[in-house]
């Protein structure tokens, strides 16, 4: 009976120290979508002020 007991201890031990990192990863993990978004919005702009210029740039093409 007592090596059962003992592993019901290390697995409940085993498992709140799972927990508690996992906790932590949760973290990892906004800050991670935040710079996805960022990146994200980074290049939105970016195409847009390149769709901007070509399109500046072909409106002033003298065709005739």
């Amino acid at each position: 009976m007592d090596i059962i007991k003992q592993t019901w201890e290390y697995y409940a031990i085993r498992f709140a120290a799972s927990r508690e990192r996992d906790r932590n990863r949760g973290e990892v993990s906004a800050t991670t979508v935040v710079m996805a978004a960022a990146l994200v919005a980074l290049a939105i702009s970016v195409s847009a002020i390149i769709t901007q210029r070509v399109q500046n740039k072909a409106n002033s093409i003298n065709l005739g």
